[in-house]
């Protein structure tokens, strides 16, 4: 009797923690493109500055992502590197389509090591041969699926260099890998875009692709999961603050 008796006198004051410990709300789960794997941490910081939760970030390229949302991720916010993978999240109602927004911009550049740069002019018959040599491949996320590798063939096809490229990429599963590739002398000039020059020291553009070369690069961002807390950190990615670190990063204005 004295045992039941003491128990019960703790039970009430064991509860609750129990039960805030449940209702604690998991952080907000981010799906962005790789390209944003510097910016988006630094924005963070002024979300919880501002008093919100921390944020778990999931970087990798948009078309992986898009596919993981597809299959059930419980992804709560969705930022792509390009359209057609928001699109195709759309016609498959992976995303709530009317909070869907145009949230960033970017540009493409050529980039080297910094110690055999060689500046080129990326126009119309231009030639990569002083930077490729005879045997070096050109490193850029993968044409198939990678948005930054799309965005690389559209301008290797519209400067005319497709065809005596095509055969000579290091394709990588992001822009990331693919910079990655270049910082390591596994390719002596990569494809990648100009934000992510900032997350390589050793590297320097050689060279930037006119806007007119390729589709235009627009970062779409859209809820998967609607929540007021989703919804608000969405919003949070527009106000000046956020923008300014994005600014600081290359980004533009879509």
């Amino acid at each position: 009797m004295k045992r039941l008796l003491a128990l019960l006198l703790v039970l009430p004051f064991a509860i609750p923690p129990c039960a805030a410990r449940a209702a604690a709300p998991k952080p907000l789960l981010v799906f962005a493109a790789a390209s944003l794997t510097d910016a988006l941490p630094n924005i963070e910081t002024l979300w919880v500055a501002a008093g919100h939760p921390k944020l778990t970030f999931s970087f990798a390229a948009s078309s992986t992502l898009a596919q993981q949302i597809e299959h059930g991720a419980p992804a709560a916010l969705f930022i792509s590197a390009d359209e057609k993978w928001m699109d195709d999240l759309a016609r498959h109602h992976g995303i709530v389509a009317s909070t869907r927004e145009d949230l960033l911009g970017n540009s493409l550049v050529l980039v080297e090591p910094k110690d055999t740069l060689k500046p080129i002019s990326l126009t119309q018959g231009a030639s990569l041969n002083s930077v490729l040599g005879a045997t070096g491949r050109l490193a850029v996320g993968d044409p198939s699926h990678v948005p930054a590798g799309i965005y690389a063939q559209q301008a290797l096809q519209k400067l005319g260099l497709w065809p005596d490229l095509q055969k000579r990429l290091a394709p990588a599963d992001s822009v990331r890998s693919a910079l990655r590739l270049v910082e390591v002398r596994e390719a002596p000039a990569g494809i990648v875009y100009a934000t992510d020059v900032k997350a390589a020291p050793s590297l320097a553009v050689a060279g930037v692709f006119p806007a007119a070369s390729h589709e235009p690069i627009r970062y779409p961002a859209a809820l998967v999961t609607d929540t007021p807390e989703a919804r608000a950190f969405l919003a949070f990615l527009s106000t000046q603050p956020a923008q300014d670190v994005f600014a600081h990063y290359g980004f533009t204005r879509p």
